[in-house]
């Protein structure tokens, strides 16, 4: 009975949200890639501030994963405003990558905020596509808040592997769908058309932990977590670092 009526308020949803998909097709939409890095930079400080505690927990051994020579070549996906720079240790050299150049002048914001890191490179690419970066390039490989928004999960996953030394670690920090049990499922369903539009893209229903299982990484260290104080549709979340 639950899933009928929530398949019925599903429907009712998706009809609602057509003139969004019209205007998204026509090209109507296009301004709102220029109008969200601004709201997605605004979100970063009380994201951040809910999160610390977790991404500090998240982060704290990715020195351990630095070249023979101590150096540590860090590529992240999706990077947007660059909200885990502060998270990342001194010295390490940083590669930006994001489909959105829009969010350049918020980056540059975070870069200058933390001197302690190097930065190599700002690509505009997806991360379905690396071919510019070569094979075993990079010790470690970040994408937090970015697998719910890309088109191919597991080609992005595949990527990520191929850009990988020997080794490296792929770090990952994303939201995922609820239970089914629950009434957050049940939400993220109904809403998940109208999330997909407001949120440029972003799927709430991606159950990430499959993606990641299916993937090839030799060691995966995942744990699930509720997101203190973040709207209930987003609230269960995974975290953790797969091991090449």
């Amino acid at each position: 009975m639950k899933s009928c009526f929530m398949n019925i308020c599903r429907c009712v949803c998706d009809v609602l949200t057509l003139p969004l998909m019209l205007m998204q097709i026509s090209g109507l939409w296009a301004p709102y890639k220029r109008l969200f890095p601004l709201m997605a930079f605004n979100i970063t400080f009380s994201y951040n501030r809910k999160m610390h505690k977790n991404k500090r927990e998240l982060f704290r051994n990715v020195a351990a994963f630095a070249s023979a020579d101590g150096t540590l070549r860090l590529l992240e996906i999706g990077c947007g405003s660059g909200a885990n720079f502060k998270f990342y240790p001194d010295g390490c050299t940083v590669i930006c990558t994001d489909p959105n150049p829009h969010f350049h002048q918020y980056l540059r914001r975070s870069m200058d905020a933390n001197a302690h890191l190097t930065y190599e490179e700002v690509a505009v690419v997806s991360g379905e596509n690396m071919e510019e970066f070569e094979d075993e390039s990079v010790d470690v490989v970040v994408g937090t808040l970015v697998l719910c928004s890309v088109q191919n999960v597991p080609q992005v996953l595949r990527e990520v592997r191929r850009v990988l030394k020997p080794g490296g670690a792929f770090y990952f920090l994303e939201h995922v769908v609820s239970d089914p049990s629950t009434w957050t499922y049940f939400f993220q369903h109904v809403l998940e058309r109208l999330w997909f539009y407001l949120m440029d893209g972003c799927r709430i229903t991606r159950a990430t932990w499959a993606d990641l299982e299916g993937a090839g990484f030799s060691q995966i260290h995942l744990q699930r977590v509720d997101a203190p104080e973040v709207t209930v549709l987003i609230r269960p979340h995974i975290m953790g670092y797969a091991i090449k």
